[in-house]
């Protein structure tokens, strides 16, 4: 098996190493445009090899697309970071030039490959791939959900006083400060929903903490987060080549579920070796429909801006 990450940033390095620690695959290749970044960060990360116990070749490179050939799985993470103060829509300009080409030199090498994608504004770069690229839909994923569930659980697991390993808690919608969405009410603590040990005033801060996780880190921090989002990625790398058929929340091509067409969305699906394998049907309510909807209608103002481009 055979992995290509895009991108040797914070986000990329920490996918890829992730990648090499659980021998996912044989053979792992880092890709950076910047002169030098991948080769470098990729020897690091061999020379953690023998005190690490791990046997997966890593390689870098330079913009040299030839070297991911025959790749299996494809993670981008190219682009700009959001930085302080900045939206994601923002970076749509930018971001929209580098996921584009990319998606374009990666196809050349590997045809056949399954696309994870990470790059922001996530669920309109998401879509930018899919339209771009011309894919058959399960092979295009974005890992936004992916992510906002984690921080999820991780909210809750501060209130709880529990282990986030016990919580089932998903986030659909948007990848987005003001498009997420958290199911608090089927989030559940080893199948007891968790309404029965938090207040409505915990809920909904747990809610509202969760829907900035990304804001808040990137003001602490002064970039964005690489930890959460890199291991993320790694986790469907995993599913998809071990073919563990694990529920993800996912941002995926949706042609009538959930009421919604012709976008890109986070909703809850099967991740196995043929990408994202069916979508689950979470039964909202009238309220959560609503905020599904007003999503859905926020990121296709985003994707809007790609005609203007």
């Amino acid at each position: 098996m055979k992995v290509t990450v895009i991108g040797a940033g914070a986000v990329g390095a920490t996918c890829a190493d992730n990648i090499a620690l659980k021998e996912l695959c044989n053979e792992l290749v880092l890709l950076d445009i910047k002169e030098g970044i991948a080769e470098g960060k990729a020897q690091d990360m061999m020379q953690t090899a023998t005190l690490l116990g791990f046997d997966t070749k890593i390689t870098g490179s330079t913009n040299d697309y030839s070297k991911t050939a025959g790749s299996d799985v494809v993670v981008i993470t190219s682009g700009l970071p959001r930085k302080p103060g900045m939206t994601r829509e923002e970076l749509i300009g930018v971001n929209t030039g580098i996921v584009k080409t990319v998606c374009e030199n990666v196809l050349k090498h590997s045809p056949n490959a399954i696309i994870i994608v990470i790059s922001n504004p996530m669920d309109t770069m998401t879509y930018l791939a899919l339209q771009s690229t011309n894919l058959p839909k399960h092979r295009i994923i974005g890992m936004g959900g992916t992510l906002d569930s984690a921080r999820f659980k991780y909210q809750l697991s501060q209130h709880l006083g529990c282990s986030p390993a016990d919580l089932n808690a998903v986030v659909v919608g948007g990848h987005g400060d003001t498009t997420m969405i958290p199911l608090i009410r089927h989030a559940t603590w080893n199948s007891t929903p968790v309404s029965r040990y938090l207040s409505t005033e915990q809920q909904e801060k747990i809610v509202k903490d969760t829907m900035v996780g990304g804001a808040t880190l990137t003001a602490l921090i002064g970039t964005s987060a690489w930890y959460a989002p890199g291991a993320a990625g790694a986790a469907l790398v995993e599913s998809i080549l071990r073919d563990e058929k694990k529920l993800f929340t996912c941002c995926v091509s949706l042609e009538g579920e959930y009421g919604q067409k012709d976008i890109c969305l986070g909703v809850p699906v099967i991740i196995g070796k043929n990408g994202w394998e069916r979508i689950l049907d979470f039964d909202l309510n009238e309220s959560e429909k609503a905020a599904f909807q007003k999503s859905a209608d926020a990121v296709r103002s985003m994707n809007d801006v790609l005609k203007t481009l």
